[in-house]
């Protein structure tokens, strides 16, 4: 009996023999889809390792495991530190690594011939801007995977992972390219279709009057996790997504300041912190709500970015390193007298289920042609991170953002895990 192994490696050879030109994105090879890795490093705890492995072992799905029909035929590992698994995942799985992402589209021949493209950008060694940016090559290596569809004038869907640029003006324009060329294009992070506690969507079409976000991290890479966090919420208000208009982002007192001036709803931030589930103790206590003083003495530099939609609605995110390590969100809904909140649930290490989540929603993609979300959520929050830091970097000034007019309605139906 063939082992999976081999009958993928039989499979393969049988197929590239066979190998014609194709419209865009529809399948190459018959009902298994081929796939390609374009991904900064691969290493222990990186996103690699969260989420291309999902397609060489398969992720839990409703109580079994799921093998995706899904197999990996090549991969570009841009940096490889001494701590690299590339090479034996290659090993093990049978699959080349290439020089370039052109030859791995190819898998070393002269055509397109992968059927999906997991193109992952974060993690490794890049150079950091004056406004604290990660200079994480992801338009670049869109640039380069653009540059194969439209020399061999076919091109498959494409899924990529957080941020689409570190640059807005990029961002939109590999949008604009995904248009352009008429292939399906994912991003974004786990945390929209992770689990939530409580298991609760925003009403379609609910008239939202203000929201709140409390999180924890680093700017530039947890601020994305936690903005995309309330965008996958709010883009779901009446009338649909409007754009942003402004940005003022503040740290240490500043925030300490606004908040005892009651420039965010205290009911919806005290919503945020009874949904946490991590939410840190002084003094022995098991749970405490935590009065102002005792906030300021376990957060050391607290981060805000308040910002306000073209409608009117009013967002505050909050990075509280030291008294939060989860995601929790609260809104307003107008005749409603309590607030709506849930805490986005990230099961733990070294299972990390919630990249699951996510990949089975690429994967979604990969088999059908269509993507279950718009990528215009994760152009808009890659703008906000963008945006939060140059206020940062001014000083903690309020910006005007009319660059950030990103219109565009959500679809109704639900993608996070339920089960």
């Amino acid at each position: 009996m063939l082992t999976r192994r081999e009958f993928h490696g039989a499979l393969g050879a049988s197929v590239l023999a066979a190998t014609s030109k194709l419209p865009a994105h529809h399948g190459l090879h018959g009902p298994e889809k081929r796939l390609a890795i374009v991904t900064n490093v691969w290493t222990p705890g990186s996103h690699a390792w969260h989420m291309a492995t999902r397609f060489l072992v398969g992720y839990p799905l409703r109580g079994k495991w799921h093998l995706p029909l899904i197999r990996v035929v090549s991969a570009f590992v841009d940096q490889k530190p001494e701590n690299d698994l590339s090479q034996a995942r290659a090993e093990e799985f049978g699959f080349p690594i290439y020089p370039t992402i052109a030859e791995a589209l190819r898998c070393g021949g002269d055509k397109l011939a992968v059927d999906a493209i997991l193109h992952i950008g974060e993690h490794g060694d890049y150079e950091i801007n004056e406004i604290g940016q990660k200079l994480y090559p992801r338009y670049e290596f869109f640039k380069q995977i653009e540059a194969v569809f439209r020399e061999d004038e076919w091109s498959v869907p494409v899924f990529n992972d957080k941020h689409l640029s570190w640059n807005f003006n990029w961002a939109q324009e590999m949008v604009n390219v995904s248009r352009e060329l008429g292939f399906p294009y994912l991003a974004g992070s786990s945390l929209p279709v992770t689990w939530r506690m409580p298991s609760i969507e925003m009403p379609w079409g609910a008239e939202i009057e203000e929201a709140v976000c409390v999180a924890y991290g680093p700017v530039d890479i947890y601020d994305f996790h936690a903005l995309e966090t309330m965008q996958c919420m709010l883009e779901r208000r009446r009338g649909g997504e409007t754009g942003v208009v402004s940005m003022q982002a503040l740290r240490g007192d500043a925030v300490w300041e606004a908040m005892e001036n009651k420039a965010w709803a205290a009911d919806l931030f005290k919503a945020c912190l009874s949904r946490s589930q991590t939410l840190a103790q002084q003094n022995q206590f098991s749970h405490r709500f935590p009065q102002l003083q005792q906030m300021k003495e376990l957060v050391e530099t607290p981060i805000a970015y308040q910002f306000e939609y073209a409608d009117g609605l009013k967002a505050t995110m909050l990075l509280m390193n030291g008294l939060v390590r989860d995601f929790s969100f609260a809104a307003r809904l107008r005749r409603q007298t309590e607030p709506l909140s849930t805490l986005f649930y990230l099961p733990p290490n070294p299972n990390v289920v919630y990249s699951g989540a996510l990949m089975a929603n690429a994967e979604q993609m990969f088999m059908t042609g269509k993507a279950p979300y718009p990528i215009e959520r994760t152009l808009l929050t890659s703008g906000l991170v963008q945006a939060g830091l140059k206020s940062l970097a001014a000083g903690q000034i309020r910006m005007e953002t009319p660059h950030l007019d990103v219109q565009y309605r959500a679809a109704r139906k639900s993608t996070f895990w339920r089960s």
